[in-house]
């Protein structure tokens, strides 16, 4: 394998390069522009560097960063934090009520017979402290 020379590419990339633009029917040279692929890459480099730097700032500066998922006002995520909180509670609170009105219908309607709790319960005989 060749070894790579740091002065030929260095070279490489400072060839000039002459790019011509014709007008196809009178073949008169319209435009021509002196060229080199470091010119190239550079120029290249600083639009895409220009215009990441412009799409971020107009995401930071103007309302466009409240539609990126997981961004928004810090107030309005404190508001749907809480509304979550209540929502969970509030339907915990529909479901043990329907529980306990489908066990109230039963009972009434006498499908299910009233289980008496029995268990008998292990109390402890109080201490005497002789003094």
């Amino acid at each position: 394998m060749a070894k790579l020379d740091v002065n030929s590419s260095l070279k490489r990339l400072q060839n000039r390069y002459r790019l011509v633009i014709m007008n196809d029917d009178t073949y008169e040279e319209v435009v021509t522009i002196k060229l080199s692929r470091l010119s190239v890459y550079i120029f290249l480099s600083t639009v895409f560097v220009l215009l990441t730097g412009l799409t971020v700032a107009l995401i930071v500066f103007t309302p466009l960063k409240l539609y990126i998922p997981g961004y928004g006002d810090v107030n309005n995520t404190k508001e749907l934090r809480e509304l979550k909180v209540r929502t969970d509670s509030l339907e915990e609170e529909v479901r043990y009520k329907d529980l306990y009105l489908q066990n109230v219908r039963n009972v009434l309607q006498g499908n299910k017979p009233v289980v008496l709790d029995t268990t008998a319960l292990k109390i402890p005989k109080p201490e005497k402290i002789d003094d």
